[in-house]
């Protein structure tokens, strides 16, 4: 379903694109990439020059390698286009201090206590903080095994990974009673006194 139509006219003044690809290596591990660009539609006067319209004010990229269990064990970032290079391009190299973090434990606090405010880049650790639940879904069917307990998999001893991760996944309600009936929870009715 689209958004309503907008209640006034209307000029696109800013575009941002993030894009995350998970790629399953030959050797078992995983790379998450992930991109973050700015564009403006109008040439953009920055205190370090003049950028044409369209073209991008930041063009960053992160690739983080995990391995199945979401540990990170390697980084890379590259920020290719930035309003303050020189600058804004030298801070790579404290993205390392995501190795060795879990993207499914404490990810973002740990993440904004290492690199977060000026010991980071605001836009490369705010691109990071998508990434728990873009590997999740990368994952999902792959990696982690997202079917009903009562289907093919009948042997399925583990609550499956989604559910009570969402108000919709919840085990209390109607769509885990209706897709995942093994798996759902009926609450007690309210004691109603007569």
């Amino acid at each position: 379903m689209p958004l309503s139509p907008p209640v006034s006219r209307r000029a696109l003044k800013h575009t941002r694109t993030l894009t995350v690809e998970a790629y399953a290596r030959d050797d078992g591990l995983w790379d998450i990439e992930a991109r973050i660009t700015d564009t403006k539609t109008r040439i953009v006067k920055l205190a370090s020059g003049e950028r044409p319209a369209g073209a991008p004010i930041h063009d960053l990229k992160l690739r983080l390698s995990i391995n199945r269990d979401l540990d990170i064990l390697a980084v890379e970032a590259v920020s290719d286009a930035v309003p303050y290079p020189g600058y804004c391009d030298t801070i790579s190299p404290a993205y390392q201090a995501m190795v060795g973090l879990n993207l499914m434990r404490s990810f973002r606090q740990q993440l904004t206590a290492r690199i977060g405010g000026t010991g980071g880049c605001t836009h490369l650790t705010e691109l990071a903080q998508i990434l728990p639940t873009a590997t999740i879904q990368a994952f999902a069917g792959d990696v982690i095994d997202t079917r009903d307990g009562s289907s093919a998999a009948g042997d399925q001893q583990q609550k499956p990974f989604q559910l009570d991760r969402c108000h919709a996944l919840r085990t209390d309600g109607a769509a885990v009673a209706l897709y995942y009936p093994r798996w759902a929870i009926k609450v007690a009715e309210p004691f109603q006194s007569s």
